[in-house]
């Protein structure tokens, strides 16, 4: 469906209505230096991507990438035009997941075609607050900056509810002593998938900054500059959570194994304290004739104070050496 499709010129909004793809097209095929359109799509058919290929032209490769999704964040050039791919996520507390969508922008000098699929990342509010700024004089390249600083600000909620995540399984591990093994393989899952989406962009960024696209001028490439160090940011605190992730890991199966260990232990010192009477109790339960502590009137009592003087004494041993 198409969100919103809007003709700019001298950094201003020329109608309030969404205009239909063919009219933006002609608008951006003739039009001024100061002017251009942005068209957004949310989850377009086949039939609609069609037509805005049509329309504006577009490189069929980039709109078959669009048209297929699960595509890595990149931004590739096409002989004038730039194809932007990001992949926006929100995270999801109450399944401790990480739900992602994608965004395609096709960018040349006269119009900005903004295709979002999934949830996350809605781009209404980056274009409200781009109108109501004067980079919107700048023209595509604003766009592509208000989009980007969209998708990397919304990844700021994704890093914190993971590590709140991670704090909640440091305390279940180490305080209450549960095993989370799944809980936290799960996790890590996510923060893998999420540093997936998130390291591929630095590149294209850095690219931007060193001003390998000359449309973009100086003033915009301090945007993207601020936006670059974000990205960074959050690649450093993921790659952190990853590491932190393996530690905890590792810790919680350590503690499962001393957890075994004293297990192991504590049966096997009641099991030598019971083989100690049962030893005993088998040596005379034997049927032979020549044994005279058995015709003795103290053979009886004597026998079970021998018993449980090497129960107590076993007893006591072993909780010295802390096996019970």
């Amino acid at each position: 469906m198409i969100v919103d499709c809007a003709h700019y010129r001298a950094g201003g909004r020329q109608h309030e209505e969404p205009l239909e793809i063919e009219a933006a097209a002609e608008i951006a095929l003739r039009g001024g230096e100061d002017e251009f359109v942005w068209l957004g799509l949310r989850d377009p058919s086949a039939e609609e991507l069609e037509r805005a290929r049509r329309a504006f032209d577009l490189n069929p490769l980039a709109v078959e990438d669009a048209r297929h999704a699960h595509q890595r964040p990149k931004l590739e050039d096409y002989d004038g035009s730039a194809f932007i791919v990001l992949r926006p996520a929100r995270y999801l507390d109450e399944t401790e997941s990480v739900e992602f969508g994608e965004i395609h922008l096709f960018l040349s000098a006269r119009y900005v075609i903004a295709v979002r699929r999934g949830e996350a990342s809605e781009l209404r509010p980056a274009r409200r607050r781009l109108e109501r700024s004067e980079l919107l004089s700048h023209g595509p390249g604003a766009v592509a900056w208000a989009v980007l600083d969209k998708v990397v600000d919304d990844y700021m909620p994704v890093v914190e509810g993971i590590d709140t995540d991670i704090q909640e399984v440091e305390q279940d591990i180490f305080a209450r002593g549960t095993d989370s093994t799944e809980r936290i393989y799960f996790l890590k899952r996510e923060v893998i998938e999420f540093h997936r989406a998130v390291a591929p962009l630095m590149p294209p960024l850095e690219a931007l900054e060193r001003g390998a696209f000359p449309q973009i001028d100086e003033e915009l490439r301090r945007y993207f500059r601020d936006v670059s160090d974000h990205v960074r940011r959050v690649d450093e605190q993921v790659n952190s959570q990853r590491e932190l992730l393996t530690s905890i890991l590792e810790a919680n199966l350590a503690l499962l194994s001393v957890r075994q260990n004293e297990v192991v232990r504590t049966i096997s010192a009641w099991a030598a304290i019971i083989a100690v009477p049962t030893f005993l109790a088998s040596i005379w339960g034997m049927n032979f004739e020549d044994m005279p502590e058995l015709d003795q009137p103290w053979g009886y009592p004597l026998a079970l104070v021998l018993m449980a003087v090497a129960v107590l004494s076993l007893h006591r041993f072993f909780r010295r050496i802390d096996w019970l």
